[in-house]
């Protein structure tokens, strides 16, 4: 028996099936092959049946040795043209069903990264993944079976009623009964066991999720001796989830004993009173026998027709989630100004170099394309003012400003401020008001993709992909040598414990570079920045699991790295800070104090505090 999905309907049937339709459409004479080719394979089956009838009639009873003979072979390659039309509809749906829903991860996927960063700030990882997985799965299991045999089942069911009624419309009117009784059944199970399916489905997820977590706090569980009381949730999920399936599979398990009850009554009553219409004079042998076997084969195309219109409304439900991801508004880029390498011509004006002139240098392109700025790396909030939503304001009229080649660093407790002035650098968030310029340039007049490729950013919380160290490094520059990849190394000063590893910079990382300490993994985000060679570099607590010594090399390093570039710091560790030219004190969105190390420290406020001890970051 097809297993029930727990999906509920979608909530606009005709949208969905609309969107989903014009994904078919590319494919449209596929699916008239495979509509034909089950026509064909249903039309067999039913004729064949009915040809029953003149072989008994005809020849079995008279005993027509060569006609029978004649109406075999006819029978078999009728049949066997059956057989191969149900292999190959089978083979060209499968095909269509995986270009269609390749075609449709592919959008999503696509989409999925123009999405701005606020709307993955508002969904679970889990939640979006779904999208991918479980969702997709249903319009693939939907295409691959439910639509070739949604339509099988409807001519077999068409095709069979109209075969009894010419055969006898008064026996016929047993067949009728049964089915009706069949369809009521069917429909009433069918929404008692989804029902319960759902429950069982919900259940699932919640002892998954309680598992996951116990695994990864395993260290945590131990440490407070919460065994026991684990223990006892975990049983009282895992009583919920079997009482959920005992219930659904009650359900499910009921479907096909009574259609096959059903069945055979339908069949003994109709065998009875035909054998008897036989007797009578009503029927003959060779109808009859056509006939019961329509009646044997009446029951299953039902049940197949029932469960095939719930996979498909399961997958419309599934696609309804996946095209409302894919209606989900994307990030807005008006900007026209666009980075390019530039040179020096004899006259003193900059032009556009070509990609295999040297020396070279990075500068912004007005729209125009006549006219260039170099890049710098300067850049100035003015008045900026910022919320994550309206009811809260984060910053307020924050004004600062970063020459090239300066060091700023930001300081204050958290929620004042501090990441969220970078998110804004990087257009992560766009303001509410005021305006950031970028060597003089607003950045809303800049696109998104050349911004972001003139940054850099290390964060606290470091991600590495699967892939070797000497990939996870080349990531910040897709196209550079080993030679560049390991000063990288040497600069963020991770060269010496990557030559230490068995397989050196070839060592496979997986799961967000689980095999290597959190420090570890840190050094190899810093030199992933280090050899884009970005004008802004951005540390964002970059350096909060490495040890002081550690840190203090890296300083050097990065010191070297960003001679004349613009870097903005994050930290806790106000050690990572003296060495800044301006160090900005924030507290509830706003600036309360500016200056560098010596200065703040004869100012004796807040920075003082932080510095002496007086006052932790919270």
């Amino acid at each position: 028996m097809a297993k029930v999905i727990g999906y509920k309907r979608p909530k606009d049937t005709k949208k969905t099936l609309q969107k989903l339709l014009a994904y078919l459409g590319h494919y449209k004479w596929s699916l008239l092959v495979v509509a034909i080719l089950v026509v064909i394979s249903s039309g067999a089956n039913i004729l064949g049946t009915y040809l029953l009838k003149p072989v008994i009639n005809n020849y079995i009873l008279p005993r027509n040795i060569k006609g029978l003979v004649q109406m075999l072979i006819g029978m078999a390659i009728m049949y066997g043209c059956g057989v191969l039309a149900t292999f190959f509809y089978n083979r060209i749906m499968v095909k269509t069903a995986q270009k269609v829903v390749s075609e449709i991860r592919q959008d999503l996927f696509h989409h999925t990264q123009k999405l701005p960063l606020k709307y993955f700030d508002a969904h679970t990882h889990g939640e979006l993944m779904s999208r991918f997985t479980n969702d997709v799965d249903t319009i693939t299991d939907a295409l691959n079976n439910s639509f070739a045999l949604l339509i099988q089942s409807f001519i077999t069911i068409t095709g069979t009623i109209a075969m009894l009624l010419v055969l006898n419309v008064r026996l016929s009117l047993i067949v009728i009964f049964f089915l009706f009784l069949m369809f009521l059944f069917i429909k009433y199970n069918g929404r008692r066991s989804r029902k319960f399916f759902s429950e069982q489905q919900k259940c699932l997820g919640s002892i998954n999720g309680f598992i996951e977590e116990m695994v990864a706090g395993q260290k945590v569980e131990k440490v407070f001796n919460h065994e026991e009381q684990d223990f006892e949730e975990f049983c009282r999920r895992n009583e919920a989830l079997r009482k959920a399936s005992t219930k659904a599979l009650t359900y499910s398990g009921r479907m096909v004993p009574t259609i096959v009850s059903l069945s055979y009554a339908n069949y003994a009553f109709s065998a009875c009173i035909g054998g008897l219409f036989v007797l009578a004079g009503l029927f003959d042998i060779g109808s009859l026998a056509s006939y019961l076997i329509y009646v044997r084969q009446s029951a299953m195309p039902m049940n197949q027709f029932t469960q095939q219109m719930n996979f498909i409304l399961s997958a419309l439900s599934g696609a309804e989630r996946v095209f409302e991801m894919m209606e989900e508004e994307v990030e807005i880029d008006e900007g026209t100004v666009t980075l390019c390498k530039v040179k020096v011509d004899k006259n003193g004006e900059f032009r556009e170099a070509k990609e295999e002139e040297k020396d070279s240098i990075f500068a912004w392109k007005k729209k125009d394309g006549s006219s260039f700025v170099p890049l710098k790396g300067d850049v100035r909030f003015h008045d900026v003012v910022f919320g994550y939503n309206e009811k809260k304001v984060i910053l307020n009229k924050i004004s600062l400003y970063a020459k090239p080649g300066q060091k700023i660093a930001f300081v204050g407790s958290t929620g004042a401020g501090k990441t969220t002035i970078i998110n804004l650098v990087n257009r992560f968030y766009e303001i509410n008001g005021g305006t950031i310029t970028y060597d003089g340039i607003d950045i809303r007049e800049i696109k998104k993709d050349d911004l972001r490729r003139s940054l850099s950013m290390v964060i606290q919380d470091t991600h590495l992909f699967t892939g070797t160290i000497a990939d996870n490094i080349r990531y910040g520059k897709l196209d550079a040598s080993d030679e560049e990849v390991k000063n990288a190394a040497k600069i963020a000063n991770a060269d010496s414990f990557i030559r230490r590893l068995p397989e050196g910079y070839d060592t496979m990382l997986y799961s967000d570079g689980s095999n290597l300490s959190q420090g570890q993994r840190q050094l190899l985000a810093i030199a992933r920045a280090a050899i884009a060679r970005p004008p802004v570099l951005i540390l964002d607590e970059a350096t909060s699991s490495i040890d002081t010594r550690t840190e203090r090399l890296i300083e050097k390093g990065m010191d070297a790295l960003m001679k004349d570039r613009t870097v903005f710091v994050i930290a806790h560790r106000l050690s990572t800070v003296r060495n800044s030219e301006a160090i900005m004190v924030l507290e509830q969105g706003e600036i309360i104090e500016r200056g560098d190390h010596e200065e703040l420290v004869q100012q004796q406020g807040r920075y003082y505090q932080l510095y002496t001890g007086q006052f932790e970051l919270e």
